[in-house]
């Protein structure tokens, strides 16, 4: 055999490479798709939602209705159920509360578990005397805060909450973000529920993460 007739050999390899970097790509694209395909999402979706998702929660100084002064860290080793909100809302927020007080009632003794956490987003009218007793009308195991006006925001900025004065009258409304934290015993994220979700629903969520 001439060396002329063994030049395709270079050739087969490399329609042979083509080849197995055809397999490799149809296989990495069947890998996305299943994991695109798994219900909630697969480890990829899990990993790209987690560096893309900025971080929920954190470090908190405010006032309890009491006067005393708390942090996030006095409910360490307790799940939180936080809410920020004012009391002068018409809607959201004592509906919000009493979802809140429904879901810790259908827990029972295992509420004690629980810290729920009232955050109000207006300090100018909320002072500790005005919101003494307010959140403990839907639950006595509410914990009520407020502070000063850049104690909140800063609160508010580790949490992601939206909120504004909606008019500049007397007796203004204040527009903001409803949302429920749920907080682990170790102050991270966990989970988070909308004005949707149900009194039964964030029982169930809750649920799972009590000892």
């Amino acid at each position: 055999m001439t060396a002329v007739e063994r030049r395709p050999a270079p050739r087969r390899r490399v329609i042979w490479l083509i080849w197995a970097i055809g397999l490799a790509v149809a296989g990495g694209l069947g890998w996305l798709i299943s994991d695109l395909l798994v219900p909630g999402g697969g480890s990829l979706v899990a990993t790209v939602q987690t560096l893309a998702a900025p971080p929920i929660g954190g470090p908190f100084a405010l006032i309890d209705d009491t006067g005393k002064k708390r942090t996030d860290a006095d409910f360490r080793g307790r799940l939180m159920l936080i809410y920020f909100g004012y009391t002068h809302c018409p809607d959201a927020c004592p509906t919000t509360l009493q979802d809140i007080a429904d879901a810790l009632a259908k827990l029972g003794p295992a509420a004690d578990q629980i810290a729920p956490i009232f955050v109000t987003i207006d300090p100018e009218r909320d002072t500790v005397q005005y919101l003494k007793g307010y959140a403990e009308q839907f639950d006595a195991k509410f914990v009520a805060l407020t502070g000063s006006p850049e104690q909140i925001a800063a609160a508010a900025k580790e949490y992601r909450v939206y909120y504004r004065k909606a008019t500049n009258q007397a007796d203004y409304l204040m527009d903001h973000s409803s949302i429920v934290y749920l907080m682990g015993r170790d102050g991270k994220f966990l989970t988070h529920f909308t004005p949707e979700t149900t009194p039964d629903q964030m029982a169930d969520t809750v649920r799972k993460y009590l000892r």
